[in-house]
Order: C-alpha cells, then structure tokens, then sequence
C-alpha cells in the first residue's frame, strides 16, 4: 500500500508543545492507528523507516519526540556516544508522569481524527518498549508490541529511577506482544523472567518470543541489525494489529453493536 509524505502535528501537553511526525496510508479511507515510541535517540532514519512499512499495511501511525520538553523541536540524536550518551541522560531527566501524559495526548489526538476508526494501538522499541507497555495502560489500547523493553526490570525509567511499571502491569487490558534478543545485555535472563513472572501473576493477555539476537537487531543501520528477526518480527506484530485493531476483532464488534444501540 502506498503511504503519504509524513507530516507534523504539534501537540499540547502538560510538559510543552510536544512534535509528533505522521504516517498513513495514501488512499483515503479510515484506519486503526498505532502509536509509535522511539528509541532514546528520537525520530531517526530507521523509525521513520519502521513507521514508514506501518502505515504502508493499513495504519495511521503517530511518532512522537519523546524529548520535547528538553530538546528543539526536531531534534534527532546520532547513533555515536554523545547521543547515546544525552539519550540515556534525559531518559532519566524526564518525570515518569510526563511520559504518560505524552501519550495520553498522542492517543487522544490519533481518536480525534476524522480517519480513524477509534481503534488503537501502541508500540515501541528499546526505551519505546518500556513506554509501549506503560501506554497500554490506557484503556482504549487494545494491543501493544514491546521490542527489548528496557528498564521495566530495574524499574529505572525517569527521574529518581523509581517507576511502577510491574507494579501497574494489572492495568494492561489488551493484548501484548514482547519481543527480545537474548544477548541483549540490557534486559538479561533474570530481567524478562521478572516481566513475565508479573505478567503472569496479573492475568495479561500476551505473546512472548526471545531470539537469538541483540539490543536493536530491528534497526536496520549497524553492525547489530539482523534482517531475518526483524521480517520474523514484523510477521508476529502485523498479525497482532491486523487481528485486534481490524473489524474482525470479537470484542471490537461488540463494541460496534454497542455503539449502534446508542
């Protein structure tokens, strides 16, 4: 499917004018919409790229500057160490709550579009993944895919490193999908098994797959990228998607009937 040039909106949030780049589908018509976090380093060619095949399969998809309240409009780190390095330092800079409210605002905005069905989904890759799992918190997310979602672990993500994801992980009413690399130094064996332990123990509706591969083998720049897991990947999440965000979805016609007796 063809998509359109991606375009800009900026939004208001608690924390700031917040920058979210679009994509969707070129013809017109109505689609489910997903919201996409980045990684530490913001909308780079490789997300855009992501974003780019996702839309291209039939979503409207949302990526926002996870940074705003720190960094110019349109700010993109490098993949080099002073990136890695001011991204991880404003990973911790920024409060927990102003996460969440970035991505109520974003989901909010991706309703209020005339073509939107009102479906929803989110995901993320790398810190993306932690604030994939956070945002599913929201009701109205019917699926999340979380791409080596790091500091759910270590419960590390914000200022004071002390948030409550796995405390929280009850309020996941959708469908997940985790997906990891088991030679990611940053999420280690004892770390996905404390995730899941929890997911468990709630009751989550989810799918878990760990390949053997590294932090970032989705990305498709450097030497860690690893095209065979990534087209595994992208198998595994579109069939997520398509079957909860698309009419099909049993619980999605309910909601339809529900809302033609209104």
């Amino acid at each position: 499917m063809l998509i359109k040039d991606s375009e800009v909106v900026d939004l208001n949030t608690p924390t700031g004018e917040m920058r979210a780049h679009i994509f969707r589908p070129a013809a017109p018509g109505k689609y489910p919409a997903i919201l996409m976090f980045s990684e530490i380093f913001q909308i780079t060619a490789p997300i855009r790229r992501t974003a780019a095949m996702l839309a291209g399969h039939g979503f409207i998809v949302a990526c926002p500057e996870i940074y705003h309240e720190f960094e110019p409009l349109g700010t993109v780190l490098a993949y080099d160490e002073a990136g890695t390095t001011r991204g991880n330092e404003l990973k911790t800079t920024k409060p927990v709550d102003a996460y969440d409210s970035d991505a109520k605002a974003v989901l909010d905005y991706l309703k209020s579009r005339s073509d939107c069905t009102g479906r929803l989904g989110v995901m993320g890759i790398c810190i993306g993944g932690h604030l994939a799992f956070r945002a599913a918190m929201n009701p109205e997310v019917r699926a999340a895919v979380c791409f080596y979602a790091t500091d759910i672990h270590k419960k590390s993500l914000g200022l004071g490193k002390n948030d409550n994801s796995l405390e929280r992980a009850g309020e996941i009413k959708g469908e997940l999908l985790h997906i990891w690399g088991r030679q990611d130094p940053h999420v280690p064996l004892e770390g996905r098994n404390m995730v899941k332990a929890r997911l468990d123990e709630v009751g989550t509706r989810y799918t878990w797959h760990e390949f053997n591969g590294q932090h970032a083998f989705m990305r498709d720049e450097g030497h860690r990228y690893d095209p065979a897991l990534s087209r595994l990947s992208w198998d595994l999440l579109l069939e997520l998607f398509n079957r909860r965000l698309g009419w099909g979805d049993l619980d999605m016609e309910s909601d339809v009937s529900a809302e033609a007796r209104h």
